[in-house]
């Protein structure tokens, strides 16, 4: 328990920061203070010193230099209950310092603005204010450190419960608080130095990354497990779920969140009208509207491709739901559905749904896959990282795709235009299914998937079946090379006509040979496309 008489306040958000002072300054509480914090207070109405008058020594270095002094660090970093500590300060007339009450510059505002140069980002360091922090932090047990705006009014609460004081239970929960908010702000730092002056591909020896809290979940992937989603810090420019702002129904769950964030990310593939269906991390219906079509008939396409599946899935469109997308949706019971936007007759129909999440995630089919962001390290060109136990993978993300000119054409008869532009359909999907990943696609809709099988004929067979009959002159996609002939002598049989896989294999003769003798057009693209 620490009783409050002395109050070092210098906040570069001062949200809050003048009723705070008020409250302290009705406990008799001494108010020292820096710059802008102190004419803040100043023009309330409230008695602060400057920080100036406690060390004795002007600030200096247009503000560079004003708290790092002995008076400062040695009233918060004296130890109460240690006698010889105590004769020092006593002996060099340093007073206690019992709480601070600092937050730091905006460093990743400043740099995210466009046209921050190099030397304005430099000056947004705060040197002064993580050292007050820490200092008052490393000493918490006599020294409550406050960061967060947020928590102003529970320790102005507990202490008019306590005559002026703060409880061990608070000082370790600020403490906790405050060394987050330094470790950020270094992170945030080491980030854009990172990036200017080593280039922002590079993997660095230290990955430090900085993720906020954005919600608890009731459960994670299983009820016996427990679950949080969390947001990566810093400025977003690319749609997803962490940009999306949910308008309807319950809290999304971790499965939704996992499945939202595939979804998002297969029709971000598409520049075109689009939709993709989701089930457990796999399309099972993707589709593109005719061209001039609406994105309800997208919708009506993709759900047709798997039905089965579709039902209980989640559903991202890259154009707003118009009232004619949310009435096909009718007594479907799908998760979630996904789009830039909802159309207001569109939303208010999708609300009678009262289990049925949706999710708004602004500029969703704005722009072509791939588009540059604007800020360093996010965006599509940003990370891939999978947590594996005392570990992590990171990799960049599978963004290369390939376009026609990156393909050869290895079989005797060429592909037609029609079959070129439903191989690079199906071939636009198939990286989002898991490996080994194949996908039956015509007409700008997939017909049959088949995801994550141990061998690749056993997914043949599988997107053959869901395709049925529909498969009789369509594509297929193979997210890896054929190392034997049977898969292509299955597709056969299901019917299709025109094949696109990476090649590499040491049997593709054989492949070629088999695609050769069944009338097939087969094309490698050089490059495969696993997702486990």
């Amino acid at each position: 328990m620490v009783k409050i008489k002395r109050a070092l306040l210098s906040v570069s958000d001062k949200a809050g920061i003048v009723d705070f002072a008020q409250g302290l300054s009705s406990f008799g509480v001494e108010l020292i203070s820096t710059g802008g914090t102190a004419k803040a207070l100043r023009e309330a109405g409230l008695k602060v010193k400057d920080i100036s008058e406690v060390t004795g020594f002007p600030e200096m270095l247009d503000g560079r230099v004003k708290t790092l002094h002995p008076v400062i660090h040695g009233g918060l970093l004296h130890l109460r209950d240690n006698p010889s500590h105590v004769a020092t300060v006593e002996k060099h007339g340093i007073a206690p310092i019992d709480m601070v009450v600092v937050n730091l510059y905006p460093f990743e505002k400043t740099v995210s603005r466009p046209g921050c140069s190099f030397e304005e980002a430099i000056e947004t360091i705060d040197i002064g204010g993580p050292s007050m922090i820490r200092s008052g932090a490393k000493n918490f047990r006599s020294v409550a450190v406050v960061v967060e705006p947020a928590r102003y009014g529970a320790v102005l609460d507990e202490m008019k419960s306590t005559g002026g004081q703060v409880g061990d239970a608070t000082l370790e929960s600020l403490v906790v608080e405050a060394f987050a908010h330094t470790a950020a702000f270094d992170r945030s730092i080491h980030a854009y130095l990172q990036h200017q002056l080593q280039g922002g591909r590079d993997f660095p020896e230290r990955l430090n990354l900085g993720f906020v809290k954005a919600q608890d979940l009731r459960y994670g992937e299983n009820p016996h497990q427990q679950g949080a989603f969390y947001r990566q810090v810093g400025p977003q420019d690319e749609p997803c779920v962490a940009t999306g702002r949910q308008l309807h129904g319950k809290e999304l769950s971790y499965n939704n969140i996992a499945d939202l964030d595939a979804a998002l990310e297969t029709v971000k593939e598409f520049d075109e009208t689009a939709v993709a269906i989701i089930k457990h991390a796999n399309p099972c219906g993707v589709a593109l509207a005719p061209r001039g079509g609406a994105i309800n008939q997208a919708y009506r396409t993709a759900f047709e491709a798997d039905p089965v599946s579709a039902f209980g899935g989640i559903v991202a469109a890259n154009r707003p739901v118009n009232l004619a997308m949310a009435k096909l949706i009718g007594d479907t019971f799908l998760e979630c559905v996904a789009a830039p936007s909802f159309e207001a007759d569109a939303l208010e129909a999708l609300k009678a749904k009262k289990n049925l999440r949706l999710l708004e995630v602004p500029g969703l089919g704005s722009g072509p896959a791939g588009a540059a962001p604007g800020v360093p390290g996010m965006g599509r060109e940003g990370l891939s990282m999978k947590k594996v136990v005392g570990g992590l993978l990171v990799q960049d993300r599978d963004l290369k795709r390939a376009s026609r000119a990156d393909c050869k054409v290895v079989s005797r008869r060429q592909p037609s235009e029609d079959e070129w532009r439903d191989l690079l359909f199906a071939w636009r999907v198939v990286a989002h299914v898991k490996s080994n990943a194949i996908v039956f696609a015509k007409d700008g809709r997939t017909l049959g998937v088949g995801p994550g099988q141990t061998n690749r004929v056993g997914s043949v067979r599988i997107a053959a079946e869901m395709a049925g009959d529909r498969a009789a002159g369509a594509a297929l996609a193979s997210d890896a090379f054929f190392p034997f002939r049977d898969s292509l002598d299955e597709a056969a049989k299901a019917g299709i006509k025109a094949v696109i896989q990476p090649g590499g294999s040491l049997r593709d003769a054989e492949s070629i040979a088999a695609a050769d003798e069944h009338g097939m057009a087969m094309v490698f693209t050089g490059m495969r496309h696993f997702l486990h």
